[in-house]
């Protein structure tokens, strides 16, 4: 058996490790001489303690890391001592390395070898080459800065674009005074959490005329639209509360507490929805709240993409401004809604006529139902709800509402109804209901509030995208209310909270005026106290004379666009003696 001694180990007295043999005088014998000694730093990383079979003929390019010189290498690196040359070579001469691979005699070892899954690969096809590991790195260093530059390209791209909607600054729909106390803010989010339920209204009183609906607008498609007519001699009426005679009897005669208009009753129930600013006047009358609207308020105009992502021009002269856009839409809605109708002579007259008109005025189809809600024991709330037509239906007749929507540019949209109406119809009204959220929020609780049993949409759009005067009807689709408040998510018992909550609050103010206001930047609303005579001076805009109104880009030869021009002047003069009435 093999045995192993163990060698003579000095003692070093004056310090740590091997004594310093010409100090001491010890030699050992059979040792090798003259080991280098590699002194290493503490902070260095030990990979190995010593390395004799590197070669430092074979190393790689610097930065490779394989084979490549590292510097913590280089303490325990004896590769290129000669003390151990005599012993290799020995042990060297013995060994011969046979390459028994089959290889071809024009062999070349710097010939690239091809592969078929990136033979015809198009996206790297400057890259076809089989690379080393470096230059893979080189390589995904090189794709990363192609990466980063389309990034930096598309950022730049998208900040020349328009601003989006978030960044849009909206004024106040009312100049908020310095003498106005705020007494209170309410944010939008707790509106989301209230409900309440009422029991069903009962009819107080039905005013007015109403002619019956023309079915054949069903049928309309955008190959066979119809032109949008005007209609000059009917007249409009947008009465606020206080000014309603009839509301007026009724509150005399202590019918309810609460006194309001479906306009305004469907701004507050669908104020989460709301981006524009919006103001309602409170009044205080003893026991009494009345809620109304001031001349020449945004609650008679329609707001158009109030909803949307994509801003609108804020200049006022563009046909496609906040501001236009709403006048038009309004008139569309006005024309819409008696184009629609059979124009016989036959009409359902009610208990009483039209109160706002005139003796021998011709008015617009509407009838104006005054209805009333129990809101506790001790509280009602009635409101003058509108209909614009009716229709015999299983022998039974039917109340309807009728609304129009309006494509003024499929630029903003990104939809054109005159292609995708006949085929993509769903698609057209997510459309809508992503850009116009608010505006079919209130036209459908109008017909809820009004009892309507259909709701009828028509898709109104520019004859060309620059002339705002002339109009088609591309289509008319009608919905049950409560089936369509169901479809945009709209809920009757978060509705009437809503109410319910703000006329709680307002029913504890002192008598006296105040508005309720909607912050134009955030989503609150605010309460104002504001003095009795406010409001009562209010400048009611005239309309522009002729030649300073916009005109469309092309003119024909018959002038046609300047008689719409005309005809758009006395349209909004009717429309002003109808809101001043």
């Amino acid at each position: 058996m093999v045995g192993f001694e163990v060698g003579a180990v000095p003692f070093n007295p004056d310090g740590w490790g091997p004594p310093d043999s010409a100090a001491g005088g010890i030699t050992l014998p059979n040792q090798p001489s003259n080991v280098p000694f590699a002194p290493f730093s503490r902070s260095d990383k030990i990979g190995r303690i010593a390395d004799w079979t590197r070669n430092m003929s074979n190393q790689a390019r610097p930065g490779s890391r394989q084979g490549g010189f590292h510097q913590s290498d280089s303490a325990f690196d004896f590769s290129g001592d000669d003390s151990f040359a005599t012993l290799a070579a020995d042990e060297d001469s013995s060994f011969r390395l046979v390459d028994t691979s089959a290889k071809s005699h024009h062999h070349n070892p710097n010939r690239p070898k091809f592969n078929h899954r990136w033979r015809f690969n198009q996206h790297n096809a400057r890259s076809q080459l089989p690379q080393r590991r470096d230059e893979e790195v080189e390589a995904k260093k090189r794709e990363a800065e192609k990466e980063r530059a389309r990034r930096d390209r598309m950022y730049n791209n998208r900040s020349q674009m328009p601003q989006r909607r978030e960044s849009s600054v909206f004024k106040s729909s009312v100049d908020i005074q310095p003498e106005w106390n705020m007494l209170d803010q309410i944010p939008f989010s707790t509106f989301s959490k209230l409900s309440f339920s009422v029991p069903e209204p009962e009819d107080m009183l039905i005013c007015g005329g109403l002619e019956f609906y023309d079915r054949s607008y069903d049928r309309i498609t955008p190959k066979n639209c119809r032109p949008l007519e005007r209609f000059k001699s009917r007249n409009f009426f947008k009465v606020t509360t206080t000014d309603d005679p009839v509301i007026r009897r009724l509150a005399n005669e202590d019918k309810a507490t609460v006194f309001a208009t479906d306009a305004i009753l469907s701004t507050l129930m669908c104020a989460p929805r709301s981006v524009y600013s919006w103001d309602i006047v409170v009044q205080r009358v003893g026991n009494k709240l009345f809620l109304d609207k001031r001349d020449g308020s945004q609650l008679d105009l329609l707001a158009v993409h109030e909803t949307s992502q994509e801003p609108l021009p804020d200049v006022k002269d563009d046909i496609n401004s906040i501001h236009s856009l709403s006048v038009e839409a309004a008139y569309i809605n006005q024309n819409f809604s008696q184009q629609v109708l059979i124009r016989d002579g036959n009409k359902v007259e009610f208990e009483e006529t039209n109160p706002f008109a005139s003796e021998g005025e011709e008015v617009a189809s509407v009838a104006y139902r005054y209805r009333r809600w129990k809101l506790d024991n001790e509280m009602y709330l009635v409101s003058r709800c509108e209909v614009q037509s009716v229709i015999d239906m299983n022998n039974q007749r039917s109340f309807l509402t009728q609304n129009a929507l309006n494509e003024f540019d499929p630029k903003y949209s990104g939809v054109d109804w005159r292609q995708k109406l006949e085929t993509q119809r769903g698609a057209v009204l997510a459309t809508e209901l992503k850009n116009n959220a608010n505006k079919l929020a209130k036209w459908t609780c109008q017909a809820l509030l009004a009892g309507a049993d259909t709701m009828k949409l028509g898709y109104v759009s520019r004859v060309h995208p620059r002339d705002h005067f002339n109009h088609v009807i591309l289509a008319v689709v009608g919905y049950k209310p409560k089936d369509f408040a169901t479809q945009i998510n709209l809920n009757t018992s978060n509705m009437w909270g809503i109410v319910k909550s703000i006329v709680d609050l307002c029913m504890k103010l002192k008598e006296g005026k105040y508005v309720l206001v909607k912050d134009p930047s955030k989503p609150q609303v605010r309460i104002y106290d504001v003095p009795q005579d406010a409001f009562d001076n209010d400048y009611v805009e005239e309309p522009l004379p002729e030649d300073e109104q916009v005109q469309p880009l092309g003119e024909d030869e018959n002038g046609a666009d300047a008689n719409a021009a005309t005809n758009d002047v006395e349209d909004k003069e009717i429309s002003n003696e109808a809101v001043t009435a």
